[in-house]
């Protein structure tokens, strides 16, 4: 599986990146939302060079020029609810996608484990087509292969790519075990410790709450 860890390289990514888990600037939720949208765009802008092109002929004022551009587009799929801002940067690069919605979430028990829930899904057809998706915090990885199996319901994608602000190592080596290794994996940074409770550390907290207000 190609693994891309975005902070190893020297990029504004990496401003974005500690403005996330600064905690006096995570009390600005527009701005957390707004850098998790910029590294979506930069993730999108990334994994658009790696897709086909067609050479076109376009006429300007003065003349007509050549311009390669995508032959198709991707499909965006993300992870609700804490997913959105992500999506939404990838969105503002490849504009014209068609879009897929999986709300996936913790279900905690009384021993302090917890079960990942796929309890809906809206998505266009994915067969021989380019899916994105992305998911903010890759903890264990168990939510990621959920709403990937759940995906393949609506088609098989001919290349697909898992985007996430940060992960985890252990998140990292479960889904290098239990997805396809024809899958690219994207990624801002990744952080060694996964608690009990499987958060990460040092992390950046819980993305959905920071993003949209805590939840009940």
């Amino acid at each position: 599986m190609q693994v891309t860890i975005m902070s190893q390289m020297n990029s504004v990514l990496n401003q974005y990146m500690a403005e996330l888990r600064d905690v006096t600037i995570q009390n600005d939720s527009m701005r957390f939302r707004r850098n998790i949208e910029r590294m979506g765009e930069i993730f999108a802008y990334e994994i658009s060079k790696t897709l086909s092109y067609n050479t076109i002929e376009v006429t300007t004022p003065l003349g007509h020029a050549h311009a390669n551009v995508l032959a198709e587009q991707p499909v965006l799929a993300t992870v609700l609810r804490a997913g959105l801002p992500l999506h939404h940067g990838m969105h503002n690069v490849f504009d014209k996608a068609e879009n897929a919605f999986v709300s996936a979430y913790r279900q905690h028990q009384k021993d302090g484990s917890f079960d990942v829930k796929v309890e809906y899904m809206a998505s266009p057809d994915l067969n021989n087509k380019t899916l994105i998706l992305a998911d903010p915090m890759l903890a264990t990885g168990t939510s990621i292969e959920l709403t990937y199996k759940a995906l393949l319901r609506r088609g098989a994608p001919k290349k697909i790519h898992v985007v996430s602000v940060i992960a985890s190592h252990e998140g990292v080596e479960y889904v290098k075990k239990h997805l396809p290794d024809s899958i690219s994996l994207w990624i801002g940074a990744v952080d060694d410790e996964l608690t009990v409770q499987s958060y990460i550390v040092p992390g950046l907290g819980d993305a959905g709450d920071l993003s949209f207000g805590i939840k009940l």
